[in-house]
């Protein structure tokens, strides 16, 4: 019987999955993929096979009392039908938040599942939705392991410097210091390019994920050396309707000044922040794209400058560059904000290809750029999956 493994990155919103077949040596091979989008208003579960045909869509149009373990048991039910003779035998979670206890993946029983829990006011917008991803298949399919995979984990490595503010030793000791996050995405495209690009992999690479949510990281020889987002996700890049960097003492001008009481300022900078603030008009970078107004245009210029000016201290931390990397939504997609970008990274010695950038071509960069700038799809679920059959040694002929 064929095995099979489900990965899941669960938000407030929405459900992404990916579904792989198991081969005799554990490569995950992907079945289908999708998600379950509009939770909390109108669910719409839709799933694509790897050559991007539609395999299965459904709506709830008077959805919006459905829990994510209502809409996870209908996943689960889809699962079963489509796996067909195949066993599910484990499940692998995106878990953003993995403290200062969590450097690589783990099995999930109730201990964990506790520690996990602990850490949400680290990660209030994504960890509680992550969990609730978790206690849900505990409770449909107890018999599957499950694994916590951590957005934090690749940046357990970075120099000890490079994850502490300038506070008192006793916060730091506490945990108030520099995560970093989107380390599933960094940890993807370090081994796609070792495979693609192996010189370059053993080099300084600076690799940019590109969002609604966006950080960049300094990797070097596949380690990562520093990045954007630190305490929390806040941090960093401008991004969809986050701020990014701010100077706290906005914080305290809101709280102090405004009468803004904690929520609303989580709410201002978490939610009516970023490209949304910045235009007035929308969080979504091809709306803007598309828009002609001044304000649009002002918030991707915002973006690319913010892109930039980070891009710049990372080369700091890495002493040189030898690479760049765009990868994500607008990072993969979006030619015109690269090119943005790459203009502000010409002092770098990059020059871009804009015929290979406007074909979305692998390598953007021109012949005689001093910086080799590509662009490579990032697969958050295959990470998942790949960190999953390594924990569970699904690899290795013994039972899940």
């Amino acid at each position: 019987m064929t095995r099979a493994l489900l990965s899941l990155n669960a938000g407030s919103s929405s459900i992404k999955f990916g579904l792989y077949a198991l081969g005799a040596d554990a490569t995950p091979d992907h079945v289908a993929g999708g998600a379950i989008e509009g939770i909390g208003t109108a669910p719409h579960f839709h799933a694509s096979s790897d050559d991007g045909g539609t395999v299965a869509e459904r709506t709830w149009p008077d959805g919006a009392r459905l829990t994510h373990e209502a809409l996870l048991g209908a996943l689960l039910e889809w699962v079963d039908s489509h796996l067909g003779g195949s066993r599910l035998v484990a499940i692998g979670h995106r878990v953003v938040h993995g403290g200062t206890r969590f450097a690589a993946p783990v099995r999930i029983d109730a201990e964990i599942l506790a520690a996990l829990d602990a850490l949400c006011p680290l990660a209030p917008l994504h960890q509680p939705h992550n969990i609730a991803a978790i206690r849900a298949m505990g409770a449909i399919q107890p018999d599957v392991p499950q694994v916590a995979c951590f957005d934090t984990g690749f940046h357990q490595a970075m120099p000890p410097l490079a994850t502490r503010f300038g506070l008192p030793r006793a916060l730091h000791d506490e945990g108030v210091r520099r995560y970093g996050f989107h380390g599933l995405s960094y940890d993807f495209i370090s081994r796609r390019l070792r495979v693609i690009d192996p010189e370059l992999a053993a080099g300084r690479v600076i690799v940019a994920h590109l969002g609604n949510g966006a950080s960049m990281c300094a990797i070097e020889n596949g380690r990562s050396i520093d990045t954007t987002m630190g305490f929390t996700a806040l941090d960093g890049l401008m991004m969809g309707t986050r701020s990014g960097n701010l100077d706290p003492g906005v914080v305290l001008y809101l709280i102090q000044q405004k009468g803004m009481s904690a929520q609303a300022v989580e709410a201002l900078l978490y939610k009516q922040s970023g490209l949304l603030g910045v235009s007035g008009i929308s969080s979504d970078m091809q709306v803007l794209e598309e828009s002609n107004a001044p304000e649009a245009e002002e918030a991707k210029a915002l973006f690319a400058y913010r892109a930039g000016r980070e891009a710049a201290a990372l080369v700091s931390s890495l002493g040189g560059l030898d690479g760049f990397v765009f990868t994500a939504g607008i990072g993969e997609h979006d030619a015109a904000m690269r090119a943005r970008i790459c203009t502000r990274l010409g002092w770098l010695g990059v020059v871009l290809d804009a015929a290979a950038n406007a074909a979305h071509a692998g390598v953007i960069s021109a012949a005689g750029s001093t910086v080799p700038v590509r662009v490579i799809p990032t697969d958050e679920e295959r990470m998942i999956a790949l960190h999953t059959i390594a924990t569970l040694a699904l690899n290795k002929k013994t039972s899940a």
